[in-house]
């Protein structure tokens, strides 16, 4: 796998374009949420895309303090149909813990995640921090990984 880390600005055309299709085939068609993808967030985060053979296949954003939440965040986590259940999604997170603690040092990291996901998070040193909530149709559960948190995986 080849990681690209990137702030907004640096986004080749292509790339972006990859990224948001991506994006918009998991969360527009596979689980029909119907919101604006493009939410101004994604001008002031930082972006993880994982390629392989020159397809993107995975991708992230870290929304920074002050933003989305308190706390910097992951959020818009996606992966390629093609290879679910291979691994790639535990790949992805932990890249991103080691981008995020290596550009902004050991940092709380807070996350809306699909309630389904809990149990993976949590291994990531991810904690609730509240109720079940609905977010474009879909059960999701806040999240927090403190400072100094531990990694199970």
């Amino acid at each position: 796998m080849k990681w690209v880390w990137i702030p907004f600005i640096k986004f080749n055309p292509q790339d972006l374009y990859e990224c948001l299709a991506l994006r918009q085939k998991v969360f527009g068609l596979e689980q029909n949420c119907l919101y604006l993808d493009e939410d101004g967030l994604d001008l002031k985060a930082w972006h993880l895309m994982g390629w392989k053979k020159n397809k993107l296949v995975t991708y992230l954003r870290v929304t920074l303090p002050n933003t989305r939440f308190k706390e910097y965040s992951i959020g818009r986590v996606v992966t390629a149909q093609e290879i679910r259940g291979k691994g790639c999604g535990k790949e992805i997170t932990k890249q991103a813990l080691k981008c995020i603690e290596k550009a902004f040092g050991n940092v709380s990291i807070r996350i809306s995640a699909q309630a389904y996901l809990k149990k993976f998070y949590e291994n990531f040193g991810f904690t609730c921090t509240g109720k079940e909530y609905l977010e474009d149709n879909i059960p999701h559960i806040e999240m927090l990984r403190k400072l100094n948190s531990d990694e199970k995986v």
